[in-house]
């Protein structure tokens, strides 16, 4: 396993079968990266409003409690659906680790790239949280 970075262009990604052999190949799998980082911004910005998403879909007004504090009933549909939610987005956090951990340059770089363009995306639903 490789310690420092390096900037080949067949860096196995997940698994000896994803192996890029052309540089079109490798933009596309740099692409993929970047696309699965902004997704995971997107996952992140829904899990942190996803009562309001909830009462939107299921049509269910905010319960409120005292100082404007949101007091929820435990609902199986919706512990489960936030239980499935933070299962996507831990194995979409550690798909990227894994293509982190490559030590690829354009692997990292795209991972990075993907944040940036999942921030500028989706961060103005996470700004107001303690969860950035």
């Amino acid at each position: 396993m490789a310690m420092t970075f390096f900037t080949a262009t067949n860096t196995p990604l997940f698994s000896f079968s994803w192996i890029p052999d052309t540089t079109g190949q490798y933009a596309g799998t740099c692409i993929f990266l970047i696309v699965l980082a902004a997704i995971f911004r997107a996952l992140l910005a829904m899990r942190i409003h996803f009562y309001d998403i909830f009462a939107y879909v299921t049509h269910r007004p905010q319960p409120k409690g005292c100082a404007g504090q949101t007091i929820r009933p435990w609902r199986a549909s919706e512990v489960m659906t936030v239980g499935l939610l933070d299962v996507i987005i831990a194995g979409v956090g550690y798909l990227l680790m894994i293509a982190v951990m490559t030590m690829n340059v354009g692997y990292f770089l795209s991972v990075l790239a993907g944040v940036f363009v999942g921030s500028v995306l989706f961060g103005r639903f996470v700004a107001g949280s303690a969860s950035h």
